[in-house]
């Protein structure tokens, strides 16, 4: 259907003058109010205000101006049916709505808003016209996002008209839309405002997110999968992530979970580092003076495990360590950014997937995480620390651990947290030799983890996610060479753990702090 008259009043007004122009050379009538009126009449394009469509000033500092029946009844006729009543009211038909709503969400995270300021960003007037103009989108195109705008300008200049099929799904946009919006506010107001950010338990928790795109399958090929985006994810996280080369093929549910795996522990380290990850658990991490020997150190210290494995960095890749990445079959690689040589290099292997996260997030990054549960969610804070755990931790044997073997603690004890419960990691230095995980019994990680590391268990040290219930599992360290451990403590048989220890030579530290993962 041809759009004469359309409605514009956006917040965001990005090419909103570009837009206005296409329009108008299309012959379009343009309502406006506020701002955007404002806008669009100093940059010289043609407009006629809602006020004097209407006939009605804005009232209550601008609360009120388009809530009017020659508004909605402009957007909600539907031709002929209503064309008495409309013409009763001195209304026309308004045959495209470009509305996009008050900052609400940028509001709340500004720590600067009151109260009062986030409730008046709450939009009324946006939101219904948005909602009367997708209801209505067997007349009506409705657009609501600056991404749209050229689209909806190319099907009007190819055809003089908004396609049916186009139309609908910016109708269904515009409802995803202001859910989200309705989501943000509901979760706003049900939550304690005095908490800290990331511990605010709304009452009533709404979540949107939208459809980025399809994967190859999930975590089985008997599976369909895809991937959602959750509205407002932050820069430098995963959902923001670039994909800068697809191998030949797309990302799998699989790929994704362990390239979050991978990227949540690589933020760990402030120096060069590398994790490569297999079914979400890490086989090796390393810190190293550059990004190429920390990828190397890493594929070695469980070389098997890495072939066809995730590798997250966190500095740019360079030609260097691109070199290296190439020598072994891997599925993914993720990084803040590549160099043109780099990317050229490994854009040759033909079914590497490449993603660049840009921004980069700290370790101490604050989120809420959930997990589906039968008919429900369980939703908690993000397990943010673990740096100077170790340092900070109590040393409880007779013998304190050396710089060297601090160091080692330290690494190992940052890896710990990602890697499965039951978690047991040895490392040497600043690289990992040997991780244990998913066991249902800590002895038999702290064998998984001896057996990886071989020969390179001995004079190597531990850390372990949660306590030792028995002596058993320093035993076991013990007799494979390890020299230190830290670990939470906590366990009814602490004492007699501490013993073992001192009997068997071995430097102990309790950090207080659990770090499962399940």
């Amino acid at each position: 259907m041809a759009i004469k008259t359309a409605l514009l009043s956006v917040s965001d007004k990005k090419n909103l003058v570009r837009f206005a122009r296409g329009l108008v050379d299309a012959g379009v009538t343009i309502l406006s109010s506020g701002g955007t009126a404002k806008a669009l009449a100093a940059e010289g394009v043609p407009v006629e205000t809602v006020e004097a469509y209407t006939g009605s000033p804005e009232v209550m500092d601008g609360r009120v101006k388009t809530l009017h029946p020659r508004v909605h009844g402009g957007i909600l006729s539907r031709g002929k049916v209503d064309e008495a009543d409309l013409a009763r009211i001195g209304g026309r038909e308004i045959d495209l709505v470009c509305v996009n709503l008050y900052p609400f969400e940028a509001t709340v995270r500004d720590p600067k808003s009151s109260h009062e300021h986030i409730v008046e960003n709450i939009d009324i007037g946006g939101p219904s016209m948005v909602r009367s103009a997708a209801k209505n989108h067997a007349r009506v195109t409705v657009v609501c996002d600056p991404a749209d705008y050229d689209d909806v300008l190319a099907e009007m200049k190819q055809g003089g008209e908004v396609t049916e099929a186009t139309r609908r799904r910016l109708a269904a946009k515009a409802f995803a839309h202001t859910a989200g919006y309705d989501a943000a506010i509901c979760g706003y107001l049900s939550s304690d405002r005095a908490a800290p950010e990331a511990e605010r338990f709304p009452e009533h928790l709404v979540l949107a997110y939208d459809r980025a795109y399809g994967l190859r399958y999930g975590e089985n090929p008997h599976q369909k999968g895809a991937f959602y985006v959750e509205r407002g994810a932050p820069a430098g996280s995963l959902a923001r992530a670039e994909s800068l080369g697809a191998g030949g093929k797309e990302l799998s549910f699989n790929n994704l979970v362990d390239v979050e795996a991978a990227l949540d522990a690589v933020r760990e380290f402030d120096r060069p580092a590398a994790v490569v990850v297999k079914h979400t658990n890490p086989c090796g991490v390393a810190v190293e003076a550059s990004l190429e020997a920390a990828y190397r150190a890493a594929r070695e210290a469980d070389a098997l495990s890495a072939f066809g494995g995730i590798v997250a960095l966190n500095r740019e890749v360079d030609e260097a360590t691109a070199k290296a990445l190439a020598e072994t079959f891997l599925e993914c690689v993720i990084a803040p950014s590549f160099s043109a040589v780099a990317l050229e290099l490994l854009r040759q292997k033909k079914n590497l997937r490449v993603l660049a996260t840009g921004a980069w997030l700290p370790a101490d990054h604050a989120s809420l995480q959930t997990k589906r549960v039968g008919g429900g969610l369980v939703v908690q804070t993000r397990d943010a620390s673990a740096a100077g755990e170790v340092l900070a931790g109590k040393v409880v044997t007779k013998r304190a651990p050396t710089a060297e073997e601090l160091r080692g603690l330290e690494l190992a004890w940052r890896v710990c947290k990602h890697v499965k419960s039951n978690a047991i990691v040895l490392a040497k230095g600043e690289r990992t030799v040997g991780i244990g995980a998913g066991q249902m019994s800590r002895v038999v990680s702290v064998q998984i983890a001896c057996e990886k590391a071989g020969d390179a268990a001995r004079g190597s040290v531990l850390a372990s996610d949660a306590f030792f219930p028995f002596p058993d599992g320093v035993e076991a360290a013990a007799q494979k060479g390890v020299v230190a451990v830290a670990q939470p403590g906590g366990s009814v048989k602490d004492a007699e753990v501490i013993a073992r220890a001192d009997e068997l030579g071995l430097a102990m530290v309790l950090t207080g702090v659990r770090h499962f993962r399940h």
